[in-house]
């Protein structure tokens, strides 16, 4: 695997073998390590609409011997510097209650207890960060789409308590008139098709942005840039 190659529900589930027995070979058995997989990670772990995700956040409990372990899988897989990383914590998204509302995924090595975020609660976060360029939408979209087809539906409820859960704020305005309109609309297979697609349009807009102006993206003017671009392209 290359620091290119994105990860996917296979090599993720190895990427985690491969840590538990790197952790356990460091640290030992008597003092287990925790993990919660948060965003595209949890979202491949639990669903099949996604297929890659190029980084991998967790929430991580463990000793100091983790980050060593997760350089050993690093270097002997591959993979790119702080492949299993926390920076997401200085995202609207994070919330400090995501561990008591995680569900269990698998045990690797006896040592490292791997957990997710369910439904309700993941598409409260996405709808929290709310970005046009990344999978936020599109995973809304696709999470309703799966348990819909599983005959196991979202209700638009849980997720105003998952949201509730996680934060003492609300939800941005645009992320819920988008989740309003989604359920109004109710074509969740139709809906992720057409939101990743524009994703990926806003992604190209701001590559192209940032290769003309080199420096000058930030986080506060995305949005602006993004719509610019659009309103240019309609004329």
């Amino acid at each position: 695997m290359s620091g290119n190659t994105p990860f996917s529900k296979e090599n993720l589930d190895a990427c985690l073998k491969e840590l538990g027995k790197e952790f356990r070979r460091l640290n030992g058995t008597k003092m287990p390590a925790e993990i919660i997989l948060i965003g595209g990670a949890s979202v491949l772990a639990n669903y099949g609409f996604r297929e890659m995700t190029y980084d991998i956040d967790a929430v991580i409990v463990a000793s100091s011997a983790m980050k060593e372990a997760a350089n050993r899988v690093g270097d002997k897989l591959g993979l790119p510097n702080g492949w299993l990383n926390t920076d997401f914590k200085a995202t609207a998204s994070y919330s400090q209650r995501l561990s008591e509302v995680s569900v269990y995924y698998k045990t690797f090595s006896n040592v490292l207890t791997v957990r997710t975020v369910s439904a309700e609660y993941l598409i409260a976060m996405k709808l929290m960060s709310g970005r046009q360029y990344k999978n936020d939408l599109s995973d809304v979209t696709g999470i309703l789409w799966e348990h819909e087809k599983s005959g196991k539906p979202i209700a638009r409820d849980a997720i105003e308590r998952a949201a509730a859960t996680l934060y003492d704020k609300p939800l941005p305005a645009a992320s819920v008139a988008f989740i309003d309109t989604a359920f109004a609309n109710g074509d969740y297979r139709q809906a992720y098709r057409d939101i990743r697609e524009s994703e990926k349009q806003a992604k190209n807009i701001l590559l192209d942005f940032d290769r003309d102006y080199p420096n000058t993206l930030k986080e506060e003017n995305i949005a602006a840039i993004i719509e610019k671009a659009r309103k240019k392209k309609q004329l």
